[in-house]
């Protein structure tokens, strides 16, 4: 089995049913993040982020579709391999302080429980890993404190090296910046960037935070429960030796040829029920798709003779 930290969801669907109606929270959603990668994933409330986030978590399992986590099918994963895959591939980190923390233990103590549950740092290395991870997220004059004597940036740069202390190669925050102020928050994330960048460990962030996507190279979008968007960003000098970042959207095709403009565009064209898909040379057009057939013939024609001249 290749642990290698890559996340890989293709066609997946999540269908809930409740007194005999179905939900559909998942509609053949797709996701690709590379080991090492940190993004970013937004989108509305019940556009499916947190059933997503749930499943790679493997504390849900998939209705159809695959998904494979650091070398994991999550789709077959069963008992044995589920716990081992929660315990040791994955680590998670909730907007709430109190789901990541035990009050009645020190961020020392709360990392060193992780470890004896886990069993994955050897009992002679835990002291040191324990107090490495505290240090490297800023977390270290802390040390000692329980978590009602920390500040809420203490206790969630704690509760990120508590998810870490298994050593996983996937790292899942929902909302981790939820309850912090602006610059709080901004210390938060520049930690998990650190601990990204000195760990290399895959992060996907499920927010609310615009902030976020300052600190992450892609930003993926959910609507309707698939992925619609992507965001790639990159950082370049300027003429004048200044650094300038960039952002490009795109929208995503899916495996089916599938892909949601974006609700602006949309809005926009007044575009409603049936579109006119164009092939041109280079691109493809799109166009509002109501009204006669023949005034469409008539606009292509126009448009024809608008490309001869």
């Amino acid at each position: 089995m290749s642990d290698d930290g890559s996340i890989v969801c293709e066609g997946l669907v999540r269908i809930f049913t409740a007194q005999g109606v179905e939900v559909q929270a998942l509609q053949g959603l797709e996701l690709r993040m590379s080991r090492g990668e940190m993004v970013a994933l937004i989108g509305a409330s019940g556009s499916g982020k947190s059933t997503l986030l749930g499943i790679l978590a493997g504390l849900d399992r998939p209705t159809a579709g695959s998904a494979r986590v650091a070398g994991h099918d999550l789709v077959t994963m069963r008992g044995a391999e589920r716990l081992r895959y929660r315990r040791q591939s994955v680590g998670f980190v909730w907007q709430q302080s109190a789901r990541n923390l035990l009050p009645y233990l020190s961020a020392r103590e709360n990392i060193a429980m992780v470890h004896e549950v886990a069993g994955v740092v050897p009992r002679m290395r835990r002291a040191a890993a324990g107090d490495e991870l505290l240090e490297l997220l800023g977390a270290a004059d802390v040390a000692d404190r329980h978590p009602a004597e920390m500040s809420g940036g203490q206790r969630q740069r704690v509760a990120i090296a508590v998810a870490l202390a298994n050593g996983p190669r996937v790292l899942l925050a929902d909302e981790p910046t939820g309850e912090l102020d602006e610059q709080t928050s901004g210390e938060v994330l520049a930690a998990m960037e650190t601990v990204n960048r000195e760990r290399g460990v895959t992060t996907l962030i499920v927010t609310h935070d615009a902030a976020v996507t300052e600190h992450v190279e892609r930003t993926v979008r959910i609507r309707d429960g698939r992925t619609s968007t992507e965001t790639l960003r990159r950082t370049h000098l300027d003429d004048e030796g200044r650094s300038v970042r960039m952002a490009q959207e795109y929208a995503v095709l899916d495996r089916a040829g599938r892909m949601q403009l974006p609700a602006d565009f949309v809005s926009a064209l007044e575009l409603r029920e049936r579109v006119r898909l164009t092939l041109e040379p280079d691109h493809v057009r799109v166009a509002p798709g109501h009204g006669h057939p023949a005034e469409h013939a008539s606009d292509d024609a126009s448009d024809a003779r608008e490309d001869g001249a």
